[in-house]
Formats: C-alpha cells, structure tokens, sequence
C-alpha cells in the first residue's frame, strides 16, 4: 500500500517543523537525481518533494490531516490510509467537489497535478498542455545570517567595504560545507548595534532554478578598553587630572563624534558620566554619548612633584580613602 506523507518522509504525525524540514533534507541528499546513485531517485525525489511541500504549509497540512482522519469521505483510491481499517485515499473525492465539477473524474494525484500545476501537495508539478509534460518545482533559496564587527567610526560616516564570510551551505552532494564569499557591503551611516543590512539573493542558491534566498548581515561595533556601544549610545571614556576633577575645569575632548569641550562637574569621580544628548550614533533616532570619566593621578618622579603631593597630603589631613 501507497505510503503517506509522513512515511514518506519518515516523520510522526506529531512532528515539529523543523524535524520536518531536516527529514527532508536528510532524503533529498539521498535522492537527488543529480548526485543519487539509487535506480528510483527522479522518482523518490517526485514523491518526497509533493511530501514536503504539503507538510511544510500549515494549511495545506491541516486539510491533509483531515483526510487521513476521515478516510471514509475520500475513499476509492490507493493513496494514504494505510491503517488496519482505512480506506485508501488519493484525492480525487476531493478535488472533484472542490475543483472539478460532477463531470471531471480524477484518477490520481498525479492527475491533479497536471491539471492544476500546484494543487493540494502539488507544487512539485506544472501543466504544459500535454499530458506527461511536467517539470519538477523551484524552490527558493533559505535566507542567510551572518554577523561583522566594525569600527564605531563607520556608524558616524558610514563605509564601503569588501567582507570575507564563511557561510554554511551545501554543496552538490547535499553534504554540508562552509562557502568563503567576498562582498562588497555599504554600510550605511546611523547604523545601531544589532541592526541588519540585507542583500538581495546572496543568501543559499535555489532549488531547481528557484531564485537565491537573501543574505543578511548585522552589524556590531568593536568595543576597545575606552569605547562600548549599546544600541545606538556610545560610551567613552575619557582621562582627566586630579586637579581637572577637583577643581571643575573646561576641557577638550576628541570623540567618535568629533572634537567636543565639556565641562568637569567639580569634584568629579571616576566613572562619573557627563551625557551628550544625540551625540551618540545619529540613527533616525539619534542616540546619547556619555563620557565616562577616569581620573589619573601624575607619577611623582622628581623631588618637587613628590613634594607636590606632600603638600596635598598636608592640605587633608583627616582624609581616608579606605574609610567605610
């Protein structure tokens, strides 16, 4: 008796999408007129390939479903009901209420297919006006993820670049590889971390001459020991002298964003943040710079700057820094 979908493809009933899409592969490897080696492949490819195109469409499943549920309402064929029991089922009940009117007599799906180029489970099929003039279905090719990391200065002017990445994909053997691809990316200005640029039909090559899938890409900032990116802020850190901190001094500060002066909140610490409104990466919704104080205290190599800092220990003398 004819096998179902699911045994066709080897799954459960209860399988989940993506056991379903990886049995497919897993068959379509093996099978594949290209590369198969199997007297049958042209033939088992046919009949995985309707399998999955039905199972892989929720709607399309549910009404499958039904079918194999209700077998008396689709008996007379020789397709699916394969339990103690069941009649067969293969379409043709359905598609003559559906489609064809009380005159059409369906014999099979492969009747269907013919006639309809893609009905129920029939994508793999189409019609060119000859009976037996069929050609197997396209299939698109999956969409593509990868991930580059760039200078945070790219985000304030933007960049053309040429990437190398390592893509996985499958080779013509249906064995799984990793592809080097070179592209040339514009990446745009007021990109934020985590955002993606997406290229059209570089992503995996399609099935049968189906259109390649997209490739996209998601940008990430290099953090370094004085700047970090979250979203569109940009925290940098910036060096300022004891005397800076303690006294509240303007200064001048060269950032991701260009030169800026600033002034020192009096008796600033380190860690201590002065925020930049829209100073951080200028997305569509412009972003915050902080800067990150951290105070450095000289290195006393000679006898007046030691004496320098005697004198300030002088001028505290009930100060404690490890006082809780």
């Amino acid at each position: 008796m004819a096998k179902n979908y699911y045994e066709e493809l080897g799954v459960s009933r209860t399988a989940t999408p993506e056991e379903i899409k990886k049995a497919y592969r897993k068959l379509a490897r093996k099978y594949h007129p290209d590369v198969s080696k199997e007297e049958n492949a042209e033939e088992k490819m046919q009949a995985i390939n309707v399998a999955y195109d039905t199972l892989s469409n929720d709607e399309k499943k549910k009404e499958y479903d039904f079918m194999l549920d209700h077998p008396e309402g689709f008996a007379g064929g020789s397709f699916g009901g394969n339990t103690a029991g069941q009649g067969g089922f293969d379409g043709s009940h359905f598609y003559k209420q559906s489609f064809g009117g009380e005159g059409q007599d369906f014999s099979g799906f492969e009747d269907l297919f013919g006639r309809f180029g893609g009905g129920f489970g029939g994508g793999q099929y189409q019609d060119f006006g000859q009976r037996g003039s069929r050609q197997q279905r396209s299939y698109r090719g999956e969409d593509q993820h990868a991930s580059i990391t760039v200078d945070v200065d790219i985000a304030y002017q933007g960049s053309t670049q040429n990437i190398t990445l390592q893509i996985p994909t499958y080779n013509a053997y249906g064995e799984p590889e990793v592809q080097r691809k070179t592209l040339q990316v514009k990446i745009p200005k007021g990109m934020k971390e985590g955002q993606q640029i997406r290229l059209a039909k570089q992503g995996q090559t399609g099935i049968n001459g189906g259109e390649n899938g997209d490739l996209y890409i998601e940008i990430q900032y290099k953090d370094t020991d004085r700047i970090r990116v979250e979203g569109a802020d940009v925290y940098y850190t910036v060096d300022i002298a004891p005397w800076e901190a303690a006294l509240g001094h303007s200064i001048e500060v060269s950032t991701p964003a260009g030169k800026v002066k600033v002034t020192v909140p009096k008796n600033a610490k380190t860690g201590q943040q002065l925020r930049l409104k829209d100073k951080g990466i200028p997305n569509k919704t412009p972003g915050h710079l902080y800067l990150v104080l951290n105070v450095v205290y000289p290195i006393a190599q000679s006898e007046t700057e030691q004496q320098a800092y005697q004198a300030l220990a002088d001028a505290f003398p009930h100060f404690n820094p490890r006082q809780s």
